[in-house]
């Protein structure tokens, strides 16, 4: 019966961290290719659809998940979720214009949400505060060989094959991944704090009306006013206000990701139009940053100090606004790999003080779905606005200095303890 046998701790680390490392493999992949998937689609001026569809899905999944699970069983939901990534990522992968892409890349990631619900929070919920955070290292490492090989692989395999058989690589990695955690978790699928439907989907809502109505911008600020009043609804009391303690920590997660998600997913295009470098020197820079994170992770996760993620999150400040006002090829791997470093040091403290329960009063299950949330909510409007402010007039350099401001942001929320 679900939910009568608590899911193995250790089978849940594992499965989490194999899952960290197919969803490393997918994002230097889907990085990457960005530039030539724009220039064959003819998406340069769609950069935002190109970019936010798996995120879009994820995040309308988030809300229905268990109750797909509660009208299909683990099996069907694991069917249905299977059959929506391999098919939406085929989609993709045979797509003639961007709109079909993003309606790939949107299935990709409903699916995602869906399968989401077989042990990611409740796999939270079950680790505790030591193998937390070696889980958190553990899985910042999965970063690192990706990180080396991820770009090269991925531009020999896209001169070899083309990039819409390139953009089916990830495939063995996610379905390996995604097995071990519903074989770890089918029997804990209970959703103790089930998220609101109608709040919940008001956030990738208002972030579609930001991505279709970047030429005209009253649509655009209403979807952006829409997603921020949903995000606000749904994460726990104190987080918009950043009150000390437990809520600021889950708004710095929120402003963390969107401000370097945001920069990372534009990375390729910035380095590629405004400084002119070639594919391949714009591979290499996109591999610092999570290179600098996963080792500085390493050794962050063995010497913790309150002041980590404060400083960290002011080097990512720091990095992502220099990697865009940069002058060169070298300045911009070096900002960025700070960047990355910037991240290792704050990313082990900031998401354990989001996800531990304190004399906020929340319990261990609201800090799971919170924590998750947080992130998602943050990529989603960090890629939305990003990209539509890209393929608007105001141009990439405009999304950067958002996405600096965030982090700037994400730094003074970090430094409200108790």
């Amino acid at each position: 019966m679900i939910g009568t046998r608590r899911a193995s701790p250790l089978f849940l680390a594992v499965g989490i961290v194999a899952l960290e490392f197919a969803a490393a493999v997918t994002g230097f992949v889907a990085s990457t290719l960005l530039p030539v998937v724009a220039g064959d689609l003819g998406a340069r001026s769609d950069l935002g659809l190109l970019i936010a569809g798996s995120t879009l899905g994820l995040f309308v999944a988030l809300p229905l998940a268990s109750r797909v699970l509660a009208r299909l069983g683990p099996r069907g939901t694991l069917a249905i979720g299977m059959i929506a990534y391999l098919g939406g990522l085929f989609l993709a992968a045979m797509a003639r214009a961007a709109w079909m892409f993003a309606l790939g890349q949107f299935s990709a990631g409903l699916a995602s949400g869906l399968l989401a619900i077989f042990g990611v929070s409740s796999a939270i919920r079950h680790l505790d505060d030591r193998l937390r955070i070696r889980v958190i290292a553990a899985s910042s490492a999965m970063w690192i060989v990706p990180a080396l090989a991820g770009p090269a692989a991925t531009l020999g395999l896209e001169r070899l094959v083309g990039w819409r058989w390139t953009l089916l690589l990830p495939v063995p990695f996610v379905l390996f991944g995604r097995l071990l955690v519903v074989r770890a978790a089918r029997d804990d699928t209970r959703d103790d704090a089930p998220r609101p439907l109608l709040r919940t989907l008001s956030v990738p809502l208002g972030a579609a009306l930001v991505v279709f109505g970047k030429g005209f911008w009253p649509l655009a600020l209403a979807g952006a006013v829409i997603a921020v009043a949903g995000m606000i609804a749904i994460l726990p009391p104190g987080t918009a206000r950043l009150r000390s303690g437990t809520p600021a920590a889950l708004g710095a997660m929120v402003l963390f990701a969107i401000g370097y998600f945001g920069a990372d997913s534009l990375i390729t295009v910035l380095l590629t139009s405004e400084l002119e470098v070639s594919l391949g020197q714009a591979a290499i820079v996109l591999s610092a940053a999570p290179l600098g994170w996963a080792v500085t992770s390493l050794v962050a996760a063995k010497i913790t100090s309150a002041r980590f993620p404060v400083v960290g999150l002011g080097l990512t400040a720091l990095g992502t606004a220099v990697v865009a006002f940069g002058s060169s090829f070298t300045v911009a791997l070096v900002a960025w790999t700070v960047a990355g470093i910037g991240v290792g040091l704050a990313y082990p403290g900031l998401y354990l003080r989001a996800t531990t329960a304190d004399a906020s009063g929340f319990t261990a299950a609201e800090l799971a779905t919170a924590v998750i949330t947080a992130e998602c909510v943050g990529q989603l409007l960090g890629r939305a606005i990003g990209g539509a402010l890209s393929s608007s007039g105001t141009g990439l350099l405009a999304s950067y200095t958002l996405f600096a401001a965030a982090l700037a942001a994400a730094t003074y929320a970090a430094a409200r303890r108790e």
